[in-house]
C-alpha cells in the first residue's frame, strides 16, 4: 500500500514540508491548530494581519509567509484535488480544470493587505474565476 505522500509528484516535496512546518510552529508557538481546512484560512489571514500590524521587516518573516502560503496551496491541493507545480523555484497548485495559483505569492500580498489566503481557496476550490 502506497501513502499519499509516496504517490505526489516531486514538486510537492518542499510546499509539503513547509506547509508541515507552519502547521508545526503555530501549533507549538501559537497554540493554534491548523487542519487542512478551508476554514482554517481564517485563522492564517488573521494571523498574516497581526505580524504586518505588529511591521516586522518582510526579510524577518518571508520564511513564515512561505509557509503559511505553502499551507494554503495544500488546503487547494486537498480541498479540490488539484497537484503542485514547480519551475524555476516557483511553486504553484494547479486544479483539476487546469487553473494555475500561487499560493506562496498571495500570502505575500497578504502581508501588504493586498491579498487573503481563504478567498483564493474559495475561488480554487468553487471553480469561480478571479475577474
Amino acid at each position: 500500500m502506497t501513502t499519499q505522500q509516496e504517490t505526489r509528484p516531486s514538486a510537492a516535496t518542499k510546499p509539503v514540508r513547509w506547509a508541515a512546518d507552519a502547521v508545526a510552529a503555530m501549533r507549538e508557538g501559537a497554540r493554534m491548530r491548523l487542519d487542512y481546512s478551508a476554514r482554517s484560512l481564517w485563522s492564517v489571514d488573521r494571523m498574516i494581519e497581526d505580524i504586518r500590524r505588529e511591521s516586522a521587516p518582510y526579510a524577518a518573516v518571508e520564511f513564515v509567509l512561505r509557509g503559511f502560503g505553502a499551507y494554503a496551496g495544500e488546503v487547494i491541493v486537498r480541498q479540490a484535488g488539484g497537484e503542485w507545480w514547480s519551475s524555476g523555484g516557483e511553486h504553484w497548485v494547479r486544479t483539476p480544470d487546469g487553473r494555475l495559483w500561487d499560493p506562496i505569492d498571495e500570502a505575500r500580498r497578504c502581508y501588504t493587505q493586498d491579498g487573503s489566503l481563504r478567498l483564493l481557496c474559495r475561488d480554487a476550490t468553487t471553480g469561480v474565476r478571479p475577474d
